[in-house]
């Protein structure tokens, strides 16, 4: 199997477009397409900083760098890497090493913070006694809460987080068959500025979870493959399977999706105007009076008899 472009020894096959690519023009593929998001996604003509997501799986760290070679030799723009250790054992730790190895290795500065330090929770506490929510559902939302705030107070003009298309694609579906459709309204990439939200971008929206992965190989980009323990409870996987059969029987399914999705964006937009946001007691913007963080957390540590 031979490049289409220049004849060398290909690694892999695009299905959704018929190309043979090498690996040189495999990366150059997925870095233009990169690039482009982030140009169309974030407004940094005039600089600034911007807080990367980092768990240090293989969509994060390929984000980061490509970030981080995008940027570095523009002294108006700052690449800062945001990691947030939930407090998982035997999982969490080596993929923070990782993280903190390469950012040391090219002088990015990180910051860590941990579910503990700020919920008083970790995961590991947290899990078995989820009850009704899964796992998941507090950790997305305490992670929420320490990536904004990291964010917030590095002065982050934008959060760019590792999502890819797969992730698009399953969040579409989930709030499609939930009927969420003001959910949907908020998916990221954020073009509306929240007081108290650092808007986010996603630029691996449009690369598949397979290409991303390739792209880490190729590149020798560190990354920890290691599994959460808790993610078999995750609703997700039910829609992971029905968007990767979709893909199977029809390449280029999952770009007609997100495709889809970005149509009826500028509508939905339209029809669900930005909430007036509050702020809780701890800071975060919230509708209510309470931020979900800080309810999720008192009802939990009222379970493990914390309060």
């Amino acid at each position: 199997m031979r490049c289409d472009q220049c004849q060398r020894d290909a690694v892999t096959f695009i299905r959704y477009n018929g190309a043979h690519l090498c690996a040189e023009h495999f990366m150059k593929y997925v870095d233009k397409r990169v690039k482009k998001e982030i140009r169309i996604q974030a407004d940094l003509r005039s600089g600034g900083t911007v807080g990367v997501a980092v768990s240090g799986g293989k969509d994060s760290m390929v984000t980061l760098d490509i970030l981080y070679e995008t940027f570095r030799k523009r002294r108006d723009v700052e690449i800062h890497c945001i990691t947030i250790d939930e407090g998982i054992g035997g999982y969490r730790p080596p993929s923070i090493d990782i993280v903190r190895k390469y950012c040391g290795e090219r002088d990015i500065p990180l910051h860590i913070r941990s579910f503990e330090d700020t919920v008083g929770l970790t995961m590991d506490e947290v899990a078995p006694h989820s009850g009704e929510n899964s796992p998941c559902t507090y950790c997305g939302v305490f992670r929420r809460k320490c990536m904004n705030d990291l964010a917030r107070e590095i002065g982050a003009k934008y959060l760019a987080t590792g999502h890819n298309l797969d992730d698009m694609t399953q969040s579409i579906m989930m709030n499609f068959a939930r009927g969420d459709i003001e959910r949907l309204a908020r998916l990221g990439p954020h073009k509306k500025i929240q007081p108290g939200l650092v808007p986010r971008i996603a630029p691996l929206r449009l690369i598949p979870e397979k290409e991303s992965l390739l792209y880490a190989m190729v590149a020798k980009i560190p990354f920890h493959d290691g599994v959460c323990p808790y993610w078999t409870e995750a609703l997700r996987n039910q829609y992971r399977d029905v968007v990767d059969s979709l893909e199977s029987r029809s390449p280029g399914s999952k770009f007609s999706i997100l495709s889809s999705y970005d149509q009826l964006y500028p509508m939905l937009m339209d029809h669900y105007e930005p909430a007036e946001l509050k702020r809780c007691s701890c800071g975060e913007p919230t509708l209510g009076k309470e931020c979900k963080s800080c309810e999720l957390s008192r009802r939990m540590r009222k379970v493990l008899g914390k309060e």
